[in-house]
């Protein structure tokens, strides 16, 4: 759960966000009453939770968390920087030089790209020398700071960046989304039932998390937002069979991002606490993705 929101179609100047950045240390957050008493059934924890999840959450609560739930999805890292707006992670380990060759989410990079009514879209892990300059740029962007928060000098994002692409957990995959072959949007698909956020949400066993940037601001306000995520979310469920739901938590202050998950078939879950923000729980389910 890494970054936050920054926003997404809804208004030239929203950036998109939705998600996890990296983030301050973690701070334990209750779950807001909305979320207690709203949720439905439906979204009742699976008590059989993987071994993988398991050793990872007591790796977490031991020698301290890989990833953590940020202040603004970005800034300070919130989301790695900040999570806020947006979620990312950060880690404590120290990164190695050689990228991840697999991961928990099926190997991102091999999902391919996906056709969707804006032409043709492909997540294409990030790859720091090609990417931290555009990235950077981006997040650099004050509508788009408002909710990752992590604006600053280009190392801090590469850290942010490299705390994904080279840690041994596997957790979150940072993207670019090439459309039509242009770089156009910021991606990070991670597991959310392994994530700090799992703290704060029923979550189950592959629950998929994304999150999303749409960096250019010639794209922002055109309905991208809504059509992308559909695009990416469908694609995880395609992907990822043991997969039930792809969820995300945007800033609940952040409307042309919740409006944007709203038209690409998530539904409203709950308003839950997260440490630097209240969240709206948004949830796309497999079961219902043909009729929303």
């Amino acid at each position: 759960m890494p970054p936050t929101d920054a926003s997404a179609n809804a208004g030239a100047g929203a950036a998109f966000d939705h998600g996890i950045a990296t983030s301050p240390p973690t701070r334990e957050s209750r779950i807001g009453p909305a979320a207690d008493a709203g949720a439905d059934t439906e979204d009742t924890l699976d008590l059989h939770l993987p071994d993988e999840f398991v050793a990872l959450f007591m790796e977490d609560a031991g020698v301290g968390g890989r990833r953590s739930l940020g202040a603004g999805a970005g800034a300070g890292a919130g989301a790695g920087p900040g999570e806020g707006p947006g979620l990312c992670a950060t880690r404590t380990t120290s990164p190695s030089t050689v990228p991840k060759t697999d991961d928990l989410l099926g190997t991102v990079a091999d999902w391919g790209p996906v056709s969707t009514p804006a032409g043709v879209l492909h997540l294409v892990p990030v790859r720091i020398e090609r990417d931290l300059p555009i990235v950077s740029r981006w997040m650099n962007d004050p509508a788009v700071t408002a909710f990752w928060g992590l604006a600053g000098p280009e190392n801090a994002i590469e850290e942010h960046l490299r705390s994904q692409l080279f840690g041994d957990d596997g957790r979150s995959v940072p993207c670019m989304g090439l459309l039509e072959g242009t770089p156009m949007s910021y991606w990070e698909i991670y597991r959310a039932d392994l994530d700090p956020l799992a703290r704060h949400y029923p979550a189950r066993p592959h629950d998929t998390g994304v999150h999303l940037l749409i960096g250019a601001v010639g794209d922002r306000g055109r309905g991208l937002g809504g059509t992308l995520l559909r695009a990416v979310a469908d694609l995880a469920l395609d992907k990822r069979p043991a997969c039930a739901r792809v969820v995300a938590e945007p800033d609940i202050r952040n409307t042309p991002s919740v409006a944007a998950f709203l038209t690409a078939g998530f539904r409203f879950s709950a308003e839950i606490d997260l440490p630097a923000k209240r969240a709206a729980l948004m949830i796309r389910d497999r079961s219902l993705r043909h009729l929303m």
